[in-house]
């Protein structure tokens, strides 16, 4: 297949092949998870699970990857599996049109996790589905009200500092017996002028890079055979 031929010069055949044959699930497939999806299915991720329940809408279009004016109002899986098959048909998609909550259940496990979910309770509803079932995950941490992408970074959920979702993710994985994960955050001071704390501006290049960064962390943990 030419279309993976960069990706075969960079890691070598058998390394392409088992990239091929991973399973990744991304959960929310907004400003950071669009992104994730984007790049795994262009370095040739064989089988991508998106979950997410929403639509798109207009003012998603300054940070989206799906967001076009032809998309408004259709939903994001929707709109996600027909782009993968565009960058290559040969992927198989399963498109879950659902919110990720604890009742949460799936017949096929995925090999990696990829947690791009803005709730904060479903997002550590699915750190117990993933971590019950030994799937090694990632999760974004906040990326809003952030304007420089250099400073986006992965550490252990543990070792975050400035990110305000971070901390609430802390506070309530506590005692949870979870593992100390891996998570991609900034460490900008949040410098959104305006907006409510819940509903603060951002920008693409921020919430893309959160996205490949994530993604790059399943790449390389299939090609050289790590996770946690």
């Amino acid at each position: 297949m030419r279309r993976l031929n960069r990706t075969r010069l960079l890691f070598g055949e058998a390394a392409t092949k088992k990239i091929q044959d991973t399973t990744v699930m991304v959960v929310g497939c907004g400003a950071v998870g669009s992104f994730a999806a984007e790049a795994l299915a262009r370095t040739g991720v064989g089988h991508i699970i998106l979950v997410d329940f929403d639509c798109i809408e207009e003012s998603n279009i300054n940070r989206q990857l799906y967001a076009l004016d032809s998309t408004v109002g259709r939903p994001k899986v929707g709109v996600a599996l027909s782009r993968i098959h565009d960058i290559n048909p040969g992927i198989r998609v399963d498109a879950l049109n659902m919110f990720f909550d604890s009742s949460f259940d799936l017949d096929i496990m995925p090999d990696y996790i990829i947690d791009a979910i803005d709730t904060v309770e479903s997002k550590v509803a699915l750190y117990h589905w993933a971590s019950s079932r030994n799937i090694p995950f990632i999760s974004s941490m906040g990326a809003a009200g952030k304007t420089d992408p250099t400073m986006v970074r992965i550490s252990r959920i543990s070792q975050t500092c400035v990110c305000p979702l971070a901390s609430r993710v802390r506070r309530m994985i506590r005692g949870s017996g979870l593992p100390d994960f891996p998570v991609a955050f900034s460490s900008q001071q949040v410098v959104s002028a305006t907006g409510h704390a819940k509903n603060l501006g951002s920008v693409i290049t921020v919430t893309g890079t959160f996205g490949l960064v994530l993604a790059n962390w399943v790449i390389m943990s299939v090609v050289n055979d790590n996770s946690f």
